[in-house]
């Protein structure tokens, strides 16, 4: 009955789809054929946090992945949650029940001699209007860090030639300013020129396709799809893969971790320690395949 109940609760308060629906209720039944299978006594409304952490660690021991893991304990989060705002129970057993943590991944990137060997090799890029755009392009993501969209964003306006700077704006419209060198102003310079001789009508965006329109995100991962393809030990190949490639590779030059967050425009230093983990994992490849006694 109170299973019920917490289906009408999913649907006509929360306004749930009728998949996450049918998902809760999997969950819920899961967890009680679970409890029934410990004790026939035991009932949905009087178990304790115990039997719930049991639960977890069946369910982890059996093979079920951590991300399936805490969906279904959201799923008893909810149900507990709305039994107790209804009077049903008085304690909530599943409050203070936390799920296993999820396993950081590590991100993928492109070290500095593959990005040089992409950007330096003149057979990559054509000397027409394409190749000089995804030339800089690619090296933009790669020399500043910046998001995709980000990119797609970026506005005639916000490149300052005299200052060497661009103007990025993130998440929340925050604004930050990312430096850039001689031999990028001059790439810029290059590509402006070009663009404006052979584009008509063209948007006022500083990336645009061959129409003059403004580019789309999948063809910006097209492109950078296509120039990281050579790199056969490389698990992911978007744009992404260059801002992860931008933090590592200041990380191994010495960068202070803050600067690289602020570049980045991270709300938090939580997003940019990741990279940390990156290098560690180069530094300790470097060591078990340098030093002769590393794995004896």
């Amino acid at each position: 009955m109170w299973k019920e109940k917490f289906i009408d609760y999913l649907r006509y308060e929360k306004n749930y789809s009728s998949l996450t629906e049918i998902s809760y209720f999997n969950d819920i039944i899961q967890f009680e054929e679970f409890i029934k299978a410990k004790d026939e006594n035991l009932a949905l409304i009087s178990v304790d946090s115990d039997i719930v952490r049991t639960w977890i660690g069946s369910l982890i021991e059996v093979g079920f992945k951590t991300s399936s893991v805490n969906r279904k304990l959201s799923s008893l989060k909810s149900f507990y949650k709305f039994l107790t705002k209804s009077g049903i129970i008085e304690k909530n057993p599943v409050k203070s029940v936390s799920g296993p943590k999820l396993n950081s991944k590590i991100p993928s990137f492109v070290s500095e001699k593959q990005m040089d060997e992409i950007l330096d090799d003149e057979n990559n890029f054509s000397d027409d209007f394409t190749g000089v755009r995804n030339q800089l392009l690619i090296e933009i993501l790669y020399l500043t860090g910046m998001r995709r969209a980000e990119l797609l964003s970026l506005k005639d306006s916000d490149i300052d030639l005299t200052s060497c700077t661009i103007r990025v704006t993130g998440k929340g419209n925050r604004q930050r300013l990312i430096p850039f060198s001689d031999l990028t102003k001059e790439k810029l310079q290059k590509y402006i020129r070009v663009r404006d001789k052979e584009i008509e009508n063209k948007s006022t965006f500083l990336f645009v396709k061959e129409d003059g329109n403004a580019m789309y995100p999948k063809l910006v991962y097209k492109i950078i799809n296509n120039h990281l393809k050579s790199i056969s030990t490389l698990s992911k190949k978007s744009p992404h893969v260059l801002r992860h490639s931008f933090a590592t590779a200041m990380l191994n030059n010495g960068a202070e971790i803050n600067s690289i967050k602020e570049l980045m425009g991270h709300s938090s230093l939580s997003s940019t320690e990741i990279y940390t983990h990156v290098t560690f994992e180069e530094m300790k490849k470097t060591y078990q395949n340098a030093h002769p006694r590393a794995n004896k």
